[in-house]
């Protein structure tokens, strides 16, 4: 993002709350300076957190034409739209990257990121299993890079306030949340698999998952109901409403239990997530 400054974008981002990474003074530029930003993962999420930044001044997706129309829109320059996220990661202007891609890649590219020593904003939920995120908060530690998940309302004021009113009382004795999670979500049918669309570099787009021959209902946006890729609803939006939850009651830990129920009572499609489920920590 050519014109913010480093001032501007830590307000928008909220980069000084909830982070992992302490920053030494000498990794910080100056209040002033411009700060390069990269995206990579170049959906709706990826772009519009890129343009509330002020835009990006590199880009990076596996599909060209979406990769083509976001590098437009973010007015980046054609030479910095790149299909490789490993030529950000290498390129030292880049000072800051925003990772949007599918689940799967969100850990292990936010980790290269910052062995790369890149500070990171990593979209929700920042890994794809347990193991991965023990990895990313270790690799964050060693970095003393910022690093900020894509919970985004713990940077907002009016929450944070409401919260704040929890905690002095204001409904007395909190003893339990409940998080509800309501979407009207579409059917993504039945398909079979084919070859993948032209300018698509699928077998990077796969990546560290288990690879699986390209589909049309497990590729844009569809790729949250596949267990290779995504991790469902609970981990789409339900991730905010726990938040929300875990935060009014100042939960810190870790649940000793958790018991969930759930199934596909809806839809009749190739999704392998439930559409429906309950589930108490």
């Amino acid at each position: 993002m050519s014109n913010e400054t480093r001032r501007s974008f830590v307000r928008k981002a909220g980069f000084g709350a909830a982070t992992l990474g302490l920053m030494g003074a000498a990794s910080f530029k100056g209040a002033n300076e411009k700060v390069v930003v990269a995206l990579i993962g170049c959906g709706s999420r990826g772009s519009g957190v890129a343009q509330a930044m002020g835009g990006a001044a590199f880009v990076c997706d596996p599909d060209q034409s979406r990769l083509a129309s976001v590098a437009k829109r973010l007015k980046a320059p054609a030479s910095n739209a790149v299909t490789d996220m490993r030529r950000i990661f290498d390129n030292k202007s880049v000072d800051a990257v925003i990772i949007a891609t599918p689940d799967h890649w969100h850990a292990p590219a936010a980790i290269m990121a910052l062995e790369a020593g890149k500070h990171v904003y990593v979209e929700k939920p920042w890994s794809h299993n347990f193991r991965e995120s023990q990895l990313l908060v270790e690799a964050a530690r060693r970095s003393k890079r910022v690093v900020q998940h894509g919970t985004q309302s713990r940077s907002k004021g009016i929450v944070a306030d409401g919260i704040q009113l929890l905690r002095e009382g204001v409904i007395g004795k909190i003893l339990v949340a409940k998080a509800l999670n309501i979407q009207r979500r579409g059917n993504i049918g039945h398909e079979k698999p084919s070859d993948p669309p032209p300018g698509v570099d699928y077998d990077t787009w796969v990546g560290p998952a288990e690879f699986v021959p390209y589909q049309k209902n497990r590729f844009h946006y569809s790729w949250h109901w596949w267990h290779n890729f995504g991790t469902g609803d609970i981990g789409n939006d339900g991730v905010h409403e726990l938040d929300y939850a875990r935060w009014g009651l100042g939960v810190e830990t870790l649940p000793t239990k958790i018991a969930g129920v759930g199934g596909k009572l809806y839809f009749d499609d190739d999704q392998e997530f439930p559409d429906t489920m309950t589930v108490t920590f």
